[in-house]
This record gives structure tokens, sequence and C-alpha cells, in this order.
């Protein structure tokens, strides 16, 4: 396998200012593999910390074991952010509301919230 199993998992720094209201797409790591497409399915490992209180609130590092999710399924930030990232990559991705999980009272726990995501591109298929 490649260097991906032998990387850790990723820590996030406490944001700082107001949070984006556009998605923001940087490349921590870059791949060297296959390039996700749109409709792609992506095996992935991810952690995810809201942009205001910086608390941890989804991590595939601590079930253990990566995910493989269709793109088409997921939150919109992810479907416009993963695209183009190779495998062997790592992307932090800061997704405002409307991107994540919509406005607050949508009756999504993570409605109406920032969210921050430290993406490892595993494999696409």
């Amino acid at each position: 396998m490649s260097e991906n199993t032998e990387r850790t998992r990723p820590e996030v720094d406490a944001p700082e200012g107001p949070a984006p209201t556009e998605l923001e797409v940087v490349d921590l790591i870059v791949g060297d593999g296959a390039e996700a497409q749109p409709g792609s399915t992506v095996n992935v490992h991810y952690l995810g910390v809201e942009y205001d209180s910086g608390e941890e609130f989804d991590s595939s590092w601590s079930r253990g074991q990566s995910i493989n999710f269709p793109l088409r399924s997921l939150i919109a930030g992810w479907q416009q952010g993963i695209p183009g990232m190779k495998v062997g990559g790592r992307r932090k991705l800061v997704c405002p509301p409307e991107l994540a999980y919509g406005p607050a009272g949508g009756g999504h726990r993570l409605s109406g919230k920032t969210l921050v995501f430290v993406i490892d591109l595993l494999g696409v298929s």
C-alpha cells in the first residue's frame, strides 16, 4: 500500500477570524495517484471539526477504518472540494453551512455551522 497507511491522524488548528462564506480548498499534501472525478466513489480517512468551537464532530480515524462513499451522496462541499484531488493527497475543506448541512434550524445537529474537514484520499473508483 502507499504512504497513506502510515499517515497519522491530522491535527486541526483552531481557525481564526470570521468563518468563510465560500468553500475553501487547501491542499496540505498533493497526491500523485489517480484523480477524483465528480462521479467517483472515494475511499477516504477524514476528520471533521466545527469552525467556531474547533470541536471534533466526526472522524474515520476514531473508528480505525477509512470510509468508501460515492461523491454524489455527500455534502455539497465534498462534491465540489474533492474532485481534482489525487490519491495520496491530504486536503482541507472549509464548508460554509449552505455547502454542509444547511442553515440553522435545518434539522441536522450541524445545521447552520461552518465545518472544517481534513481528508486523506486513499483511493478512487
